[in-house]
């Protein structure tokens, strides 16, 4: 099934359950009022969520209206921890050289992760706010999972079955801001402004044979200014899927149902040192900041600016029929001038 969140004016919004092929939905909120009550007592939730859905499936629920991408806050709009992992190393490898910053081996079998600011989350149509162009502006398009309840000191094995929803992520950086941060040695925060996430949330079985219980191998598409950016396959050269890192996040605490983990900018070498490009007949990448690295190794310089105010992203995953599976996250970046 496909969950979401429809604005209501207050801070949660609304449960919603939508149609497979999103044209339809239906508000949910006499089962729970948000999607994390749901998640909170998923045992009781889920199974009523479910006849819902095919109810709605079926064209006889009652009050189901059509469906508007715009409509919609993210399917959790506040979280109570999203914890962002790199899960592509190719990205990690890719980004610590335009920093000038050696890759240590470690990184290959110990995962990446900071924990992001989850308060105040971002619709999947609402735009992009940043005070200075010179922030340097760029996308992420990433894939996430909502957990269930972890223990501390959950194995991978036993993390795969906490995982209750997928989306996907527009992780937005301040480029031009990491590298101060990182340099105090405390990590990521001015630099990591809020993250939006797609329309919907969907349960593990609506990816069918695209979900192995690890990862999502179809691709995951992105465009800036209506050009196509991006297509790599989110199922490749994911060295650490989704149990290593609830697994990894779980180490020293437990989990509370509604956790948002992330995957970190999927990325592919596509059979050669870093990946290429799309003009350059390769899948392309999910965040500027690579391809920027790939014009330095090739000619010395970054060419590709980051984004401008004005500037619009859009980043969807496609089912093999090539329907959208969770909508289409799509933004403009503007100019904040203050509250």
């Amino acid at each position: 099934m496909k969950l979401g969140t429809l604005k209501t004016g207050g801070r949660d919004g609304a449960l919603v359950v939508v149609s497979r092929d999103l044209t339809r939905v239906v508000r949910a909120d006499g089962i729970a009022p948000t999607l994390q009550a749901a998640l909170d007592d998923w045992a009781v939730a889920e199974p009523q969520l479910q006849a819902l859905s095919d109810s709605l499936s079926a064209g006889d629920a009652a009050g189901a209206f059509d469906f508007d991408e715009a409509a919609m806050e993210a399917p959790l709009p506040r979280a109570y921890q999203w914890a962002d992992g790199s899960a592509y190393v190719n990205h990690v490898e890719l980004v610590r050289k335009a920093r000038g910053a050696e890759m240590p081996a470690s990184f290959w079998t110990d995962p990446l992760m900071y924990q992001g600011g989850s308060d105040s989350f971002i619709g999947p149509r609402d735009d992009i706010p940043a005070g200075d162009e010179s922030w340097g502006i760029d996308f992420e398009g990433e894939v996430a999972v909502i957990t269930g309840d972890v223990p501390m000191g959950v194995s991978p094995a036993a993390a795969q079955s906490a995982v209750r929803l997928v989306m996907l992520v527009n992780d937005v950086s301040l480029r031009g801001l990491i590298p101060a941060e990182l340099g105090k040695g405390f990590g990521f925060f001015q630099s990591k402004p809020s993250s939006a996430f797609s329309p919907v949330a969907v349960t593990p079985d609506e990816l069918g044979g695209a979900w192995d219980g690890g990862k999502v191998s179809l691709p995951l598409l992105s465009s800036l200014n209506g050009e196509p950016f991006g297509k790599p396959n989110a199922g490749d050269d994911m060295t650490f899927e989704f149990p290593a890192l609830i697994a990894h996040a779980a180490k020293t605490r437990p989990l509370a149902a509604g956790c948002i983990v992330g995957s970190g900018t999927v990325s592919n070498k596509q059979d050669t040192a870093h990946g290429s490009s799309i003009a350059d007949g390769g899948v392309g990448y999910s965040c500027i900041a690579e391809v920027r690295m790939i014009e330095t190794i090739n000619s010395g310089a970054p060419s590709t600016p980051f984004m401008r105010f004005g500037d619009r992203v859009r980043i969807e995953m496609l089912d093999e029929q090539g329907r959208s599976i969770f909508g289409a996250i799509d933004q403009q970046v503007v100019q904040y001038d203050g509250p």
